[in-house]
């Protein structure tokens, strides 16, 4: 908690050793980094803030350095400042503005070895040292403390892998999906633009023919359409930047806000570059297929045809393209039809609460706080506890610490009743750890199955009592009834009573939990007072216009406490899959994309070999074909083309999918899912015909009259 510069709030920082910035090689701004031996625990407290916090607090002014920084009531000397927008991580979202010495932390674990504290280690290889190395250096590190430190190191050890890999490990597979559907999606319409201009140049066939008769080379007419053509890609190029400046601040407001590095997305001169290469290289690329075509004429036959189109002329490059567009469109709908179910299964899934009319935020007490007795600190929470449970609207309510689903975790160590303490922390049982207040099953929407759940006479004058979920009785108490027995909870001076039973929530994400610790005890709250608690409630008003009132209720206790980070339960389940929602969002618009572009690009097709047909549709009019004869043959032109790409497009899509499954894409949905792949295929197959249709109305109404006339 900041205070002593305007209203009081909440600051994300971060403690660190005193090498840290140096080690990562940042410069200051202004002052200086942290010295050596400034992390000792008893060393003076100083802090390193941000640029950003500087000029958002400070104004910006020179005279920033000295002054003090009041963080949870206590002064800091301001040492130094930052660049903007460093952070380890690359994460946007949560950049933080105040850095302090971690000896500094008044954490009384915090000398403790045991002592899960949740720190991090961050380390620069020597030169010509490779990850395998390290973690065979770091294996025997681990090894030599477990023979120091038998009573805490046991069965402990280190994995190093790369800061990059940390980073960007759970979005690179999200990444991926996007530029290979970006890559289709490229593909699709220079395949459709190439197409377009071998139509164009076979109408301009005629026109080639007089230019070479009267003394144009071949490289001449190539360069004439390789001209034409790359400006169509740069003038397309030019265009689409248009675009993407609109879209990408659009985009932006989408961002899932685990995205490394989504600050820094946006058009910069790499853009330009990659995109003008881009243009080029298609317009090239592209281009050359008529270039080549018209490269020889075939001046006598071309002149003697007189313009008229020839019936039955075979047009397999043509069919080559479409086939291919349609193959790659259906591999996206694919995509976006597994991504779609696999979002929809996600939606479907029972987080183990009920999530609606549910919200949360965070509250802080007063910095006087931090040096008070238990009792006052019990008697400060008891009074937040009640003034948010007096504000009308609120149904339930609950403090709550330790573990919270979906956002943050706490485990405990325990050991079974009539089992000696094992030697060492790591041969105890694990359970996920919740604190809670009394109305807490009420206000998540938790199932109670047996037993009770904590009353307020279960305070801190009242015996240890705890409630687990059906999973740790599951693994713990098999085909028993465990309300009523006895744990040794690791840190309590006396074993605790198991009084109820819940069912089990979803803590580490509807489509992960499975994979991680499964069995959950829950405590009560006043039996573990934190003094930053969580606070839940379930409300039958307006969620912003309740957030005011608890605003004002937390104001008129202290001026000096803070409620930051409010969030509904559907906001928090929504967060945790953005990734997916996101990908499923962009690939969808890909699909339709690529669809649009398909759909363009057969009814060209189609409309071209119908101009080129007109003279064979007027002989088979004249000798007695009806409309629907015609509209047959030119949609079962197109059929056969839809349907080459449809089976080609499926059995891409099978090897593409499968991939998809094997990075974690998708969720309860097999890869070949036949809902999603005949979906896709049908609606390819609707839409090609439909764009096949408008020319072959215009075949039914050709006049067997007009079109043998230039016979």
């Amino acid at each position: 908690t900041f205070s002593g510069v305007g209203d009081a709030e909440q600051v994300r920082g971060e403690f660190v050793s005193s090498d840290f910035f140096s080690l990562l090689g940042v410069q200051s701004v202004m002052g200086r980094m942290f010295a050596a031996g400034e992390d000792e625990i008893g060393r003076a407290p100083i802090a390193v803030i941000s640029e950003e916090f500087w000029k958002r607090k400070f104004g910006g002014t020179a005279d920033v350095l000295g002054k003090t920084l009041t963080l949870d009531g206590a002064g800091y000397s301001i040492v130094g400042v930052i660049p903007a927008r460093f952070d380890l991580y690359l994460q946007t979202a949560g950049l933080k503005e105040v850095y302090v010495p971690i000896g500094q932390w008044t954490n009384n674990l915090l000398p403790d070895r045991g002592a899960g504290l949740g720190i991090r280690v961050v380390a620069r290889l020597k030169p010509g040292v490779t990850m395998a190395q390290a973690n065979v250096d770091m294996d025997r590190v681990s090894a030599n403390l477990a023979a120091a430190y038998p009573d805490k190191d046991k069965g402990i050890s280190a994995n190093i892998l790369p800061l990059k890999k940390y980073v960007v490990g759970n979005v690179q597979p999200m990444l991926l999906a996007l530029l290979a559907a970006v890559g289709f999606v490229l593909l699709i319409a220079c395949v459709n633009v190439g197409n377009l201009l071998l139509v164009r140049s076979t109408g301009r066939a005629r026109e080639f023919a007089i230019r070479a008769s009267l003394g144009a080379g071949q490289s001449r007419l190539v360069r004439q359409l390789l001209t034409e053509s790359i400006l169509l890609a740069i003038a397309g190029g030019g265009l689409g930047l248009l675009l993407a400046s609109w879209g990408t601040k659009a985009m932006l407001s989408r961002l899932p806000l685990n995205l490394p590095r989504s600050g820094d997305v946006g058009l910069d001169t790499r853009v330009l570059i990659f995109t003008a290469a881009v243009s080029l290289l298609a317009g090239i690329l592209f281009g050359l297929a008529p270039a080549l075509k018209t490269s020889k004429p075939r001046l006598n036959e071309i002149l003697n045809e007189s313009g008229r189109g020839r019936s039955g002329t075979r047009h397999n490059v043509h069919g080559i393209y479409v086939v291919a567009e349609m193959a790659l469109a259906l591999v996206l709908l694919i995509g976006a039809g597994l991504m779609l179910r696999s979002l929809g299964a996600l939606w479907s899934v029972n987080p183990g609460f009920d999530p609606k009319n549910v919200t949360t935020f965070s509250t802080s007490l007063p910095p006087s706080m931090m040096t008070a007795t238990p009792q006052a600190i019990l008697a400060a929470l008891r009074q937040i506890d009640s003034g948010l449970k007096s504000i009308p609207g609120v149904t339930a309510e609950s403090l709550t610490s330790g573990a919270f689903p979906l956002v943050g975790d706490d485990e405990q160590l325990f050991w079974m009743d009539g089992q000696p303490k094992p030697a060492n922390p790591n041969d105890m049982n694990w359970a996920v750890s919740y604190v809670a207040g009394p109305d807490y099953l009420k206000a998540m929407g938790i199932l109670l199955k047996s037993g009770r759940f904590f009353s307020a006479q279960d305070d801190e004058h009242a015996p240890l009592v705890a409630v687990v979920d059906d999973a740790l009785v599951r693994q713990y108490f098999p085909n028993q009834n465990p309300v009523g027995k006895r744990i040794n909870v690791d840190g309590q001076p006396t074993q605790v009573e198991i009084v109820g039973v819940v069912g089990h929530v979803k803590q580490w994400g509807l489509d992960s939990d499975a994979s991680e610790l499964q069995a959950q005890i829950y405590f009560p709250f006043m039996q573990r007072p934190d003094g930053g608690p969580l606070v839940v409630m379930r409300t039958a008003g307006n969620i912003p216009t309740l957030m005011d009132s608890v605003r004002q209720t937390i104001r008129q206790i202290s001026s000096d406490e803070t409620v930051f980070r409010a969030q509904t339960m559907e906001e928090i389940i929504s967060s945790s899959i953005a990734s997916k929602r996101f990908t499923m969002i962009l690939l969808g618009a890909f699909a339709i994309l690529a669809l649009v572009l398909a759909s363009v690009g057969i009814y060209g097709v189609s409309s071209y070999l119908v101009g080129q047909r007109t003279h064979e549709i007027g002989i088979r009019v004249a000798l007695g074909a009806q409309k629907s004869d015609v509209l047959r043959l030119i949609l079962g032109q197109g059929a056969r083309l839809t349907m080459f790409g449809v089976a080609i497009g499926l059995v891409a899509a099978a090897g593409l999918t499968q991939l998809m499954a094997k990075y974690s894409l998708l969720y309860a949905v097999n890869p070949i899912d036949p809902v999603a792949f005949g979906a896709a295929a049908i609606v390819l197959a609707i839409v090609a015909l439909a764009a096949c249709y408008i020319p072959a109305r215009r075949a039914m109404r050709v006049d067997p009259i007009v079109a043998l006339r230039y016979e």
